[in-house]
């Protein structure tokens, strides 16, 4: 048994126990991370390692913390502090629970756990690191629009970066990026009973739906990478008329495309113009929201460190893949750092029942000292 594991209980249990919903997500329960924040910088510095809060928002707090280990280069270790909200949970979300090997509560796999390992690892460092530089980036927002993550890479220059994202072992190398697509139909308003007059905007999304759909299903799914799977678009939200009596003079139809590694926003808009255009319509594409995919060169130093580290605390090379959801890896990687993704296991991510496996983040923990101190070796 790792001997990080009792520490990162203890530290996880304390993470677990303080609300830290993301407001913009459930304005309701949205607490924010400025209580848990404020334990985390604390628990850090008490910990020899030097902690601040950086503001990202108003009242969305970073969690920042730095061990300076002299000349050498400077590696970053990440997590997110916020959580999606609480409605449908079925267990205490905010009263951290241990059955056997399992804590269970909200954001305890998603990314509590990966936060409380990054803190026992900054505070085994602390006391032994060096060469080099190692910082601790706990962002606020990862769960709506990384506005944490954005304001990390803004204010600092690293050479790697290692996201704890929970990854069951494996060794995360790409995944994909998303696009958010509105499209607009303009009908014609017109009483029901005046089939020659009226022009219904509905009646062209549906036809823009149904064309979609088949460029989903017939060109998406054939671009295939070979980390991250194909790629795939899905119809999200529609919206249009206003009564059972009235021809729609306006429908609107958000879309979200998932993108592969080498795709642009501007690449997906312009092919979504031109499935509305061969549908017949003459509707609107415009891109509201995006993100980019990721993908990180196997060769790259900090890959060969964490990929070493693995084989030396689990006792067996990891597997090395990618992951179709999106994370905040991308963020450091469009920043120009080298970023790859390592976490632990468990289950239920924004469902009803949440836990983490305490030994996977007791070994996550011992898995990022070896990977620093391998990456800042001389």
């Amino acid at each position: 048994m790792s001997a990080h594991r009792l520490s990162v209980t203890e530290v996880l249990a304390g993470l677990v126990n303080i609300p830290s919903v993301n407001p913009s997500l459930v304005p309701s329960e949205g607490t924010g991370e400025a209580a848990i924040a404020e334990f985390a910088c604390g628990w850090l510095n008490a910990h020899g390692a030097t902690a601040w809060p950086e503001e990202a928002a108003p009242g969305r707090p970073n969690v920042v913390a730095r061990i300076d280990g002299g000349d050498g280069p400077t590696v970053v270790l990440c997590a997110h502090l916020d959580t999606v909200g609480t409605a449908g949970m079925r267990i205490p979300p905010f009263e951290a629970r241990v059955d056997e090997d399992r804590l269970y509560g909200r954001g305890a796999y998603d990314m509590k756990g990966s936060a409380a390992a990054i803190m026992v690892a900054m505070a085994t460092l602390a006391a032994h690191h060096r060469g080099g530089q190692v910082m601790a980036a706990l962002v606020a927002d990862e769960e709506y629009a990384s506005v944490g993550a954005f304001d990390f890479v803004r204010r600092h220059r690293a050479d790697a970066c290692i996201v704890t994202e929970p990854a069951e072992g494996d060794l995360v190398l790409a995944h994909k990026g998303f696009v958010w697509v509105e499209i607009v139909a303009v009908g014609r308003a017109a009483h029901g009973s005046r089939w020659d007059l009226g022009v219904s905007a509905i009646g062209k999304i549906g036809r823009v739906v149904a064309a979609l759909e088949e460029f989903d299903r017939t060109e998406l799914r054939r671009r295939v990478h070979p980390r991250v799977g194909p790629a795939s678009l899905h119809c999200a939200l529609v919206e249009g008329g206003t009564g059972l009596s009235t021809y729609a003079s306006e429908c609107r139809l958000k879309v979200e495309r998932r993108t592969l590694p080498g795709e642009t926003p501007d690449q997906v808009r312009d092919e979504l113009e031109t499935v509305v255009r061969n549908a017949g319509e003459d509707a609107t594409v415009e891109t509201f929201f995006s993100r980019d995919p990721l993908t990180c060169d196997p060769q790259a130093r900090i890959v060969s460190c964490v990929r070493d580290a693995v084989t030396e605390v689990v006792g067996q090379k990891p597997r090395e893949t990618g992951v179709a959801y999106w994370m905040d890896a991308a963020v450091f990687g469009a920043a120009g750092i080298p970023t790859v993704n390592y976490g632990p296991s468990g289950a239920g991510a924004h469902e009803a029942v949440e836990w983490v496996d305490v030994p996977s983040v007791a070994r996550l923990a011992d898995v990022l000292v070896a990977a620093v101190r391998r990456f800042c070796r001389r």
